[in-house]
């Protein structure tokens, strides 16, 4: 035992020496000083006295002593005792002793933990370190726990790739049973993976497994790499990979025969082989469904299935179709199936038959929702989007639903719900684990982008407001183009009810000198009201008043001797819009926020000329399909279009017409497509405008942290069809020759890459338009940027 320290010198002397003989002995089953002794001895106990105790008080040692004054003791009632005081872990000896009627309890107790402290790491931080080990300040001191956290940091090396890392406990005594526990440790060097071969590889070359597995090569060119370290259940989860990757291209008999990791003669890195039987490559053969639930009809049920005989063999068309075949035995009432696919492999033909079995499985109900990590969200706003309440009967799909419309919300950075055992065989427990991201925002941002110039914006957003899930807005925006001044509100649970309502108040002022030769400014307000139809359906009413002035200089305007569009002479003066409009969303997408399947799909109609001037219907839609084909490629297909005609014998004003081009369209400028007067180059807006969109995203060269998302993105579209008193001069009612509306098809194709740079977001499109007209603008790059401070 080291004696109590106080000078620095005493400290770093007692450093030096460690628990090793300690642990040695223990290890070896010696005997210690400490070790707990009674005497062989009997009779009856009239008074119990506690000797040794300094900091445990003595009713709280009687409190664990098994024996009572008045007992009769023997040998056999000592042993207990002494055992049941010694698996306290507060001493570190304990003697029993009957003198006459006394029976003296001596301890020692084990010291307090002052402090836990870490010396020579420096490739793991202290925090991981600390989390890791079990040890905590103000904790009792015991030899076995700390040889436990000795093999837990040990083994948290070997996980980084120091498979030689040793680890020595030593303490510093301090007055009052104190001690400093230092962990020292040597880390040795990083055992990296000098190469990875494969043996017996024929269809598939060294280069393509390699990345397919986890692991990979250690070069003095990748700064960023962290997987390329030896370790063995990184080394164990590749052969699963790999198996998963030769499945799922049809090798239905692959196995991996052996995975070894031999050390270089240097001792600085690792070899790994894999050796692999192919096998052959099968086809799906027959597919079938059995079931003997009366409302399920298996001949539906096997056309819903995504599998087709003839097919290369693939495990995720197992997965796929064992979810299709669950979610229509939800659909169908039935909560509980147990689907389980059935394998006949035929190696003659290499074909594998699957019989997928359909039982209703166990009735489980839920027992209890607990709610954690809502440290800002109150508990109601999140069980209120729960599809699921206590005592009703456990359904997946419905718990798949309560996890995306959580996720929804946009309040929290992961979402988990699991399934813990109930006290009843059959009762189970969901656990929603929330953890909280920031949903208040007080900016103030400067930015530039090749479409808006420079942009200035200060704004208050708090889409959690309160923690009641109410959402507030306040924004001011300032850029070379426009300036926009705008303030709404939202309850999502409007009267208690499921009903989201709330109102906008806006202001807006538009420079579109540079593309149109007029400005306009909009000032306004509107109410709405949102509602679900279904579980993935909503809909939107709401009512917008809002005037607009547009604005074009009257020395532009000179009959005659025009120098602007006369089209646009004739739109200029203050419109009164009062219009009232829907919305109704479908979303099947398997992910509000980052989606790899399903669809959605956006359709939207307004009605101005309930009062004003302004007399239109605008009709738009919205809609996206999803496919991921791994976890760094989604394909994604979309569509936007919309049309906008007048009534009561009224033109669309230029206001309200639609533009594309910058955002909406790559390889075109903002309003750089679509019908225009080529005398003066002015943009004059579509009443119809059709764009899809294919939009392939791909692995990104750097890691995922650095936050660089880069895709192939390609567009291809239509805008025109203007009123005819947009082609002819209002004076003489003349055909205006200059004005041009053919709804051409135009198409570009590009890459798209975003970046959340330390400086704010950065987004980059370098595109070349295929498809247009001469008199089409073009903008070949564009980029933008914003950053908070």
């Amino acid at each position: 035992m080291i004696e109590p320290m106080t000078t620095p010198r005493a400290r770093c002397a007692a450093l030096v020496s460690t628990m090793a003989l300690a642990f040695a002995m223990a290890a070896g089953g010696m005997m210690l000083p400490s070790q707990a002794l009674a005497q062989q001895q009997s009779g009856v106990v009239g008074r119990i006295v506690v000797q040794g105790n300094e900091r445990i008080e003595p009713t709280t040692i009687l409190s664990y002593l098994p024996i009572q004054v008045g007992d009769t003791i023997d040998q056999a009632k000592l042993d207990v005792a002494l055992k049941t005081l010694t698996r306290t872990d507060l001493f570190s000896d304990v003697r029993l002793q009957l003198q006459g009627d006394t029976l003296i309890v001596q301890v020692v107790e084990n010291p307090i933990i002052n402090q836990v402290l870490f010396e020579g790491n420096s490739s793991l931080k202290k925090d991981k370190l600390e989390d890791e080990v079990e040890v905590r300040p103000r904790g009792i001191f015991t030899k076995a726990k700390v040889q436990e956290d000795v093999g837990r940091i040990i083994e948290l090396y070997r996980r980084s790739g120091h498979i030689s890392a040793t680890v020595t406990p030593k303490i510093v005594n301090l007055p009052q049973r104190r001690v400093d526990l230092v962990f020292e440790i040597k880390e040795g060097p990083k055992s990296g993976i000098t190469g990875i071969n494969f043996e017996g590889n024929d269809q598939f070359s060294d280069n393509d497994l390699r990345d397919v597995v986890v692991t990979k090569e250690s070069h003095w060119y990748k700064f960023f790499e962290s997987n390329d370290n030896y370790d063995p259940d990184r080394i164990e989860y590749d052969r699963e990979q790999l198996r998963k990757f030769y499945r799922n291209h049809g090798y239905f008999d692959f196995h991996v025969i052996s995975s070894v990791a031999e050390l270089t003669p240097d001792q600085k890195g690792f070899a790994v082989t894999y050796t692999v039987d192919e096998g052959k490559k099968y086809k799906f053969g027959k597919i079938s469904v059995t079931t003997e639930l009366k409302k399920l009809n298996p001949d539906i049920l096997r056309s819903l299935l995504p599998i087709k005989t003839g097919q290369v063999f693939q495990d995720e068309r197992i997965e796929n179709a064992t979810d299709s075949l669950t979610f229509a035995a939800g659909s169908a009432g039935f909560a509980f199936v147990d689907v389980r696919p059935q394998f006949h492999a035929n190696p003659t033909t290499h074909t594998v038959d699957v019989a997928f079995d359909v039982k209703e499985g166990p009735r489980v109900y839920i027992d209890r929702i607990d709610i954690v990590g809502n440290t800002a969200t109150l508990d109601y706003v999140i069980r209120r989007e729960m599809a699921l309440s206590e005592g009703d009967a456990y359904n997946r799909v419905l718990v798949d639903q309560s996890k995306n419309r959580i996720k929804s919300l946009g309040f929290f950075k992961n979402v988990e719900i699991t399934n813990t055992p109930g006290n009843q065989p059959d009762r189970t427990d969901l656990l929603v684990k929330v953890t909280e991201q920031p949903t208040g925002e007080l900016s103030a941002s400067a930015g530039y982008s090749s479409v808006d110039q420079l942009v200035l914006d200060l704004g208050f957003n708090q889409s959690n407001f309160r923690g009641r899930g109410q959402d507030v807005r306040a924004r001011i925006e300032i850029g070379s183009l426009s300036q926009d001044i705008d303030f709404s509100f939202t309850e999502p649970r409007f009267l208690g009810r499921n009903l989201g309502a709330g109102f906008d108040l806006f202001a807006t002022r538009y420079d579109f000198q540079q593309f149109a030769s007029y400005s306009s400014a909009s000032a306004g307000g509107g109410l709405h009201l949102a509602f679900p139809l279904t579980v993935n359906s909503s809909m939107q009413l709401r009512y917008t008043l809002r005037t607009d002035d547009v604005i074009v200089d009257s020395g532009l305007c000179v009959p005659g001797n025009e120098l602007v569009s006369i089209v646009l002479c004739d739109e200029r003066g203050a419109f009164l819009t009062s219009a009232v409009g829907y919305s109704v969303r479908i979303d099947r997408r398997n992910d509000p926020v980052l989606p790899t399947r399903g669809y959605f799909l956006d359709l939207s109609q307004d009605l101005a000329g309930f009062g004003g001037n302004v007399f239109y219907v605008k009709t738009q839609w919205d809609g996206g399909w999803y496919h991921g084909f791994s976890k760094d490629y989604t394909l994604n297909l979309s569509m936007t279009g919309g049309y906008v005609d007048g009534w009561n014998n009224s033109t669309v004003p230029i206001e309200d017409r639609f533009y594309e081009g910058g955002d909406s369209f790559v390889g075109f400028q903002l309003a750089g497509l679509g019908p225009r007067d080529t005398r003066f180059g002015d943009a004059l807006g579509g009443k119809l405008f059709v764009v899809g969109e294919i939009l392939e995203s791909f692995p990104n060269l750097l890691p995922e942290q650095y936050g660089i998302k880069t895709a192939i993105i390609s567009d291809v579209g239509t805008l025109g069809l203007l009123d005819r008193s947009s082609k002819f001069n209002p004076a003489t009612n003349a055909p205006l020759t200059t004005v041009v509306d053919d709804l051409a098809l135009r198409a570009a194709v590009g890459i798209d890459v975003r970046w959340k740079s330390p400086l704010g977001p950065l987004r980059f499109d370098i595109a070349y338009p295929v498809a247009k007209t001469k008199y089409d603008v073009t903008q070949i790059f564009r980029f933008s940027t914003n950053t908070r401070f």
